[in-house]
């Protein structure tokens, strides 16, 4: 991944003097005379001496403050920093994670492959601030946005933002903003939701973002009972430590027009909103930042007009990694409808039921891989090799020779998953960008993709269409997503097929026999 830069302060000034929301979260205006930092769409009135930060963490280093205004805390993470397989992108996602939380930085260190040294100075080099800083900077600004949108007790807030006790968290709050939690409460509008069901956060994005292609992408795919996608939001059961359920969410989009997602969560556990906060983000792909993606991409004339006429096209991830590995898995050579109708089968037979229904359409859980693991799953309609590839995907989590943590490269990931039997490259791939969202995850192997990136109406080989894709890295995933899209547009209608399956045996040998349609 290249270094990013901050933006020449040219354009740094020309886009906080207009606003810009596009620029928000790619960095900040600290103002000298108040020594307050700010997004570059705050409505305060314009400043004369300032400083731009590429980050948070830089501004906060340099020793200035979050402003209350526009809120620094709601701005979208500058995406290409937290993506990839750099070892500076990896160690942010961790951290992202709580890596720093009960770790010291040599573990952080050792996860990434690289020295703790190395590791120090690579963050001071390019984000201005080292790897304790952001970790401190993104705790603190989660704890503001608590603060500030929710009624949440004290004392909850810091268990949320990853502090160890009350007292702790009320001296960091202090020494870096100047004033008391409490005191930040007492701001005009702040926790004003005392009396709601649900606890209601902001989830910001830079635009352009097309929320209604995301809810029809997760729509086609929502299995009934575990989730509920409508025309204006998406609801899900999430699931607690201990495989019971614990609480529900719903994502809407912010009224108003606001350049944010709305989430509602229902009775969630304090220690688990960060959590569930990444994961969403994630999920929406609400960190993208289009302007580079589009950068790289126009430069292929076939991709060219299908940017300029979706140009908020997001990566759709999972809430779960297992589940959508088990769907990739259901998926393999049949139609997205056909893997739903088998997958809802499968979380109404072993999954969690719940006792109550949290809302209309959640009624149960996804199966866990302790449930599959030893499951006979011919009773849903699975072929003794596509149950057999299910349950060694379950058992292979369980004994830790796959997983989803952020610190493998791409190419780690895939080799330990094609290693398992039924799993080919294009089930290895599909599983990177919908488990965890990686931005240049390539499936060359699907059929639907060969066809949609030929010239003409002809079809590419894996070795040719992956040769093309070379150009569109690090955004290859986005490729895959804007050609599905085009060629589900202008497909004729046609009927569900159900081809042979994968025999259990194959590995890591390149076929076009897995993939399904998009």
């Amino acid at each position: 991944m290249a270094s990013p830069v901050l933006p020449d302060p040219q354009v740094c000034e020309q886009a906080r003097r207009s606003r810009d929301p596009r620029f928000d979260g790619l960095f900040f205006t600290a103002v000298h005379s108040t020594r307050i930092y700010c997004r570059p769409v705050c409505p305060a009135p314009f400043a004369t001496r300032v400083s731009y930060f590429a980050n948070a963490a830089a501004a906060e280093a340099a020793g200035f403050r979050p402003c209350l205004r526009c809120r620094p805390e709601l701005s979208p993470h500058d995406g290409a920093w937290r993506r990839g397989d750099a070892a500076l992108a990896r160690a942010l996602t961790l951290i992202d994670q709580g890596a720093l939380a009960d770790a010291p930085l040599a573990a952080l260190a050792a996860r990434v492959g690289i020295g703790e040294r190395q590791l120090r100075r690579l963050f001071v080099e390019r984000l201005g601030a080292p790897p304790v800083g952001v970790h401190g900077t993104r705790r603190l600004l989660f704890a503001k946005q608590l603060l500030t949108e929710t009624a949440l007790p004290i004392t909850d807030v810091a268990l949320a933002a990853g502090f160890g006790s009350l007292r702790r968290f009320n001296t960091t709050f202090k020494d870096a903003y100047r004033m008391a939690p409490r005191d930040l409460r007492r701001q005009p509008g702040a926790a004003r939701n005392t009396g709601a069901e649900a606890l209601v956060l902001r989830l910001g994005y830079r635009p352009p973002y097309d929320f209604a292609a995301m809810l029809a992408f997760l729509r086609g795919r929502a299995l009934p009972g575990v989730e509920v996608v409508d025309a204006s939001g998406y609801a899900r059961v999430i699931a607690g430590s201990n495989g019971g359920p614990d609480g529900w969410l719903r994502v809407s989009a912010w009224p108003g027009g606001e350049h944010a997602l709305k989430l509602e969560l229902h009775a969630p556990l304090a220690a688990r909103l960060l959590d569930i906060v990444q994961r969403l983000r994630r999920m929406f792909d609400l960190d993208a930042d289009p302007q580079a993606i589009t950068s790289t991409l126009s430069g292929d004339p076939r991709l060219r007009p299908l940017l300029r006429a979706h140009p908020g096209l997001r990566l759709p991830s999972g809430w779960d990694g297992f589940e959508i590995a088990v769907r990739a898995v259901l998926g393999q050579q049949v139609s997205v409808a056909a893997a739903r109708t088998l997958a809802t089968r499968m979380a109404r037979q072993f999954g969690t039921t719940l006792a109550t229904p949290f809302a209309s359409g959640l009624e149960h859980l996804f199966p866990t891989p302790e449930a599959l693991a030893d499951a006979d799953l011919a009773a849903i309609g699975l072929t003794r090799a596509r149950a057999d590839t299910v349950r060694g995907v379950a058992r292979a989590l369980l004994d830790r020779r796959v997983d989803f943590r952020p610190e493998r490269t791409l190419a780690d990931f895939t080799e330990r998953w094609v290693a398992l039997p039924g799993i080919g490259p294009w089930t290895a791939q599909y599983i990177a960008m919908r488990a965890l969202g990686h931005p240049d995850a390539f499936p060359a192997e699907d059929l639907v993709l060969q066809k949609a990136a030929a010239p003409d109406d002809g079809r590419l080989t894996a070795k040719a269409l992956g040769l093309r894709a070379e150009a569109w890295r690090p955004w290859r995933a986005y490729a895959v997503i804007h050609l599905w899209r085009d060629a589900a547009a202008t497909a004729p209608p046609t009927r569900t097929r159900v081809s042979a399956p994968v025999p259990a045996r194959r590995r890591a040998r390149p076929s076009t026999a897995e993939a399904p349609r998009p």
